[in-house]
């Protein structure tokens, strides 16, 4: 079963991304043609809409969505693509929980020269600050840690039930880049477990050296103490040589 979606005049080129990509966390695209000249894309359909609008306090479930979500970009990193636009309506969910990373319009396959990808696409309040800010970080963007600040963000969204800055995700630009750029990190409260505000802080890390990849993230406590009870993903294992895993950051205990 697909639906039907609409795509710009690039789409060929974006949501060609898309048709080469194979992984059950990222959403199927099954055909695209030409409509007189518009571009017509059937992908899979997934009967649960987008997680926008979620709240889940449930921790092992949380976690369930995040290690999903944590396969797709560990997949699709590993392929060097990065999707610059993760949020809540660009992860999609059926009725069996799967979670699924949609929406490729501003993913962008890196070249071999490694291409900083640090054009203003995507949307700016689930941006990371050296994105949003060109002077952080001595004008360098790594898309793979832009990334996983979007999916911190994301995350810790779902936990709270609202955006997790101090303005709201509709904000104008200037309060939003503020909030990001020049404000400390959000951190999940104190009602969260400790696995669970060190795995927010791993992802928003204002320093994105400092920020955890998606290959470390997935061997965090906070997924890997409930993945037992809530896996079955035989075909979807992450295999990668064992290593020291990052410091987990030093968050404040109030």
């Amino acid at each position: 079963m697909g639906a039907y979606v609409g795509a710009g005049g690039d789409a060929f080129g974006s949501e060609g991304i898309l048709r080469d990509v194979d992984n059950p966390n990222v959403v199927r695209c099954h055909d695209m043609f030409d409509h007189n000249g518009e571009i017509q894309v059937l992908l899979e359909h997934m009967d649960g809409g987008s997680l926008e609008g979620a709240h889940i306090l449930h921790e092992p479930s949380l976690s369930d969505v995040t290690r999903q979500i944590l396969l797709g970009l560990f997949y699709l990193h590993k392929r060097k693509i990065v999707h610059r636009d993760i949020k809540p309506s660009n992860l999609l969910i059926n009725s069996r929980k799967q979670v699924k990373i949609a929406d490729f319009g501003v993913s962008r396959i890196l070249a071999q020269t490694m291409d900083p990808c640090n054009s203003a696409v995507g949307t700016i309040a689930y941006m990371s600050p050296e994105r949003i800010n060109t002077d952080l970080n001595h004008g360098m963007y790594d898309g793979y840690a832009g990334d996983i600040w979007s999916l911190g963000v994301g995350i810790l969204e779902f936990y709270l039930g609202r955006f997790p800055f101090a303005v709201g995700r509709q904000g104008d630009w200037a309060s939003l880049m503020c909030a990001i750029c020049m404000s400390q990190p959000p951190e999940a409260p104190a009602t969260a477990s400790r696995e669970l505000r060190e795995f927010i802080a791993c992802c928003l890390q204002r320093d994105p050296a400092r920020r955890w990849t998606a290959g470390q993230l997935l061997r965090h406590p906070f997924i890997v103490q409930h993945s037992s009870s809530t896996t079955n993903h035989g075909s979807n294992q992450v295999h990668q040589p064992r290593q020291l895993l990052p410091p987990r950051p030093h968050f404040s205990s109030s």
